[in-house]
């Protein structure tokens, strides 16, 4: 691969600046007073240097950007977001299509549909949709991009109510590898849109999405509960039984990991291990009070931060905790609480290397599970949990161990699951990492979309899908 001093030499000052001239957008090189800035992803484990950061203010300079790195052989990474736990978006030596200005939204409340281009992050479309009480399924952590989140599948809070975020995709604007622009949706392109939803950012560049949008908020019953670790067998197995039969208006998370400084935990417990329980009930507040408060009774809470809130302050309650420029390493498995699964996540939740190591288990079922398995690219519906694993870490410090303790614990528990993994939460760029993320017959559907919409494999920094021309 060339360095950037050999890509600046080949490609020119004034090739670049032919690109520059037709764009609305701006280019961004080495060099340029922005250009660190610019290069930054959410991800701190990833510092790669672009020859070129295209920030595209429209499709049209999507299509410039898609044509040119095309013409000058560049390697392709595509940014919304920037929060790819794999560093997919960013590279050395190629191109970025930085699609982060790229912030429209127009909302059809009549229809319940909004259109929203990919630079959006979901703190930003739900001050969109929140305006006319609607909402889509969106991400944990506010700043996350809503692009890389929808087209991997996307879990959030309206999960179990409304499905994934993909699930509630209804068409989708691409930029294509031969630079065509394409709607894809249930008549046009149908195999295409089928595979947008869960397969990832394979098939092109998405420059705007088209949601179906559902009454939420603004005010929702949500929150967390602090459980003490001596409780934690006692409150998972609890949980456990009570997930089985919650209504679908209740979507829950336990969280494994270490207390932090926060003014609404006692002192005592500042840096030790704590199990905790954040849930959101999707429906009239004062309805949800009797749902929650069997969540209440699993154990003695340390806190109680359960009540009624602002559905925008619910998807923005974590944001503190997950800041960018800290070192971040996702894995995951589709798993059954089972008695096995328990105390492997205990055990390992002993060994987490630092306080913001942590271990997620997402409730699943509702909405979620009664999308029919071949519907969309993402199949997985019949487990009962998601588990994720993260390793994370203020900088690079003994990172690789930390990284090792993640695929430890991963392999544990995914021998009491399905083994199968969530393409979103995957930190490795590898090709069995997919495959565990694919039943056979999807992965070999989605080769035959990938063979039509990218058969020389432009788009592949992701969790990749390779054509048959190159496997």
């Amino acid at each position: 691969m060339m360095s950037i001093d050999t890509a600046k030499g080949v490609l020119g000052d004034a090739t670049i600046a032919e690109l520059e001239a037709g764009l609305r957008g701006t280019v961004v090189r080495p060099g340029d007073a922005g250009y660190d800035r610019a290069r930054a992803v959410w991800n701190g484990a990833h510092d790669k240097h672009p020859a070129l950061i295209v920030r595209c203010a429209g499709t049209a300079d999507v299509v410039r950007a898609v044509e040119f790195a095309r013409s000058q052989d560049l390697p392709v990474a595509v940014r919304g977001g920037a929060h790819s736990i794999a560093g997919f978006s960013t590279v050395d030596d190629g191109i970025v299509i930085d699609l982060s200005p790229m912030k429209g939204a127009l909302v059809d409340p009549r229809r319940r549909r909004v259109v929203a281009q990919a630079g959006l992050t979901w703190g930003d479309l739900d001050q969109e949709t929140q305006a006319f009480g609607l909402a889509v399924t969106g991400g944990l952590v506010s700043s996350t991009g809503i692009a890389g989140f929808t087209l991997g599948g996307g879990v959030g809070w309206l999960l179990r109510r409304h499905g994934l975020a993909s699930d509630n995709l209804t068409a989708a604007e691409v930029v294509t590898a031969d630079g065509r622009v394409v709607r894809a949706d249930e008549h046009e392109n149908s195999e295409l849109f089928w595979a947008l939803r869960g397969g990832g950012g394979n098939f092109g560049v998405v420059t705007s999405f088209e949601y179906q949008l559902h009454p939420v908020g603004p005010q929702i019953l949500g929150g967390l509960i602090v459980y003490p670790r001596a409780q934690a067998r006692q409150v998972i197995t609890g949980w456990r039984e009570l997930i089985a039969d919650m209504p679908d208006e209740l979507t829950t998370l336990i969280n494994l990991t270490t207390a932090p400084p926060l003014p609404f935990l006692p002192p005592e417990v500042h840096g030790t291990r704590v199990l905790v329980l954040v849930g959101m009930y999707a429906g009239d507040p004062a309805a949800g009070e009797p749902v929650v408060a069997p969540l209440r009774g699993l154990g003695t809470p340390i806190a109680d931060l359960m009540g009624p809130m602002p559905y925008t302050a619910m998807q923005s309650m974590l944001d503190p905790l997950w800041t960018a420029g800290a070192h971040n390493y996702f894995t995951s498995a589709f798993i059954e609480p089972s008695d096995a699964s328990i105390d492997a996540l205990l055990r390992h939740h002993l060994e987490a290397p630092t306080p913001s190591s942590e271990m997620h288990l997402h409730q699943l079922g509702g909405a979620y599970a009664r999308v029919p398995a071949d519907a969309t690219a993402f199949s997985q519906r019949e487990p009962s949990v998601l588990c994720n694993v993260i390793a994370r870490s203020p900088d690079a410090t003994d990172f690789d161990a930390h990284v090792a303790w993640a695929r430890d614990t991963r392999k544990d528990i995914a021998h009491h699951g399905h083994g199968t993994m969530y393409v979103n939460f995957t930190g490795d760029a590898a090709e069995d990492r997919v495959r565990a993320s694919y039943p056979d017959a999807v992965h070999e559907r989605l080769v035959r979309v990938k063979d039509t919409y990218d058969p020389t494999n432009m788009f592949h920094l992701n969790q990749n899908i390779r054509p048959s021309a190159a496997a």
